[in-house]
């Protein structure tokens, strides 16, 4: 399990670097770019079940430190996974909706939730509180959920 969480964690730290800030993708990049934004959601789902697999297992929270600040990182630099020209006009592969782009406040904002969410985990797993990281963990749950109601397929 640890090995999974630290291979989950790493990815989702590297993927700012690989997707850039850009106004615009160029056509042939953006299957590229989903790709990587798919494979980086699967990693963090990875690390996020990891993370309540430890925490029903009563593993030390130490050990699950690296994975919940690898997720917080992840969420504070999602949204730039989803540049103009990723959505499904442009790349047919992709689950997320064109809502993504129409209503970008409103995505932005379930980003923010989420990005706050793993931040109370992140920080009450470093504060070795298990009940507060269980809330936690169900409170990130839910910006998750939130977020794919509005703006997944």
């Amino acid at each position: 399990m640890k090995r999974i969480l630290i291979a989950g964690a790493l990815s989702l730290m590297c993927f700012a670097g690989v997707a850039g800030a850009q106004d615009e993708v160029l056509p042939e990049d953006a299957a590229k770019i989903v790709s990587v934004r798919q494979a980086s959601f699967a990693m963090s789902a990875a690390t996020f079940g990891g993370i309540k697999q430890g925490l029903d297992a009563g593993v030390p929270l130490q050990q699950l430190a690296f994975a919940s600040n690898g997720l917080a990182r992840w969420a504070a630099s999602m949204t730039i996974a989803f540049p103009p020209g990723t959505g499904p006009g442009a790349v047919p592969a992709t689950k997320a909706k064109p809502e993504i782009w129409t209503d970008w406040t409103g995505f932005q904002a379930k980003a923010a939730d989420y990005q706050a969410a793993t931040a109370r985990l992140r920080d009450a797993i470093a504060a070795d509180d298990r009940a507060a990281a269980n809330e936690a963990w169900a409170a990130t749950r839910a910006t998750c959920q939130s977020c794919h109601d509005a703006y997944r397929s």
